[in-house]
């Protein structure tokens, strides 16, 4: 399945987000879940709503980089160019998200990695050598 890109402006910058239904419940409410293709437009994005940092969630405690948003902030995401997903989509959304982030962190192994084996000069006479 292939979401349509939709587009939001977060600083005069255009950015995909997507929001998931809200159908979960808690503490009186129905609450749905806040995605973008990137981490800081995530960030500036929720800020421009309005929503506290507090609502966010990421790594360590959840595989995925969003902010929970209650049915009128969902709405209001829309209103400002979020994609509104259903949950099977979203899931889409999220599995993309999830290996996206292993391929970071792979990537940032392997040049780890290379550094740490790369070849080394020897030193120069009057370098210390570590």
């Amino acid at each position: 399945m292939r979401l349509a890109a939709g587009r939001g402006n977060v600083g005069g910058k255009d950015v995909a987000l997507y929001v998931d239904d809200a159908i979960w419940r808690w503490q009186g409410l129905q609450w749905a879940h806040l995605l973008a293709d990137g981490i800081d437009e995530l960030h500036r994005f929720a800020a421009d709503l309005g929503i506290n940092r507090l609502s966010y969630q990421g790594p360590p405690r959840t595989s995925v980089p969003h902010y929970d948003l209650t049915a009128y902030e969902r709405r209001r995401a829309i209103a400002r160019g979020a994609i509104a997903c259903s949950r099977h989509e979203i899931v889409v959304v999220l599995r993309r998200a999830r290996s996206e982030h292993r391929l970071a962190r792979m990537i940032e192994t392997r040049r780890v990695v290379a550094l740490e084996m790369a070849p080394r000069r020897p030193p120069l006479e009057g370098e210390l050598k570590i």
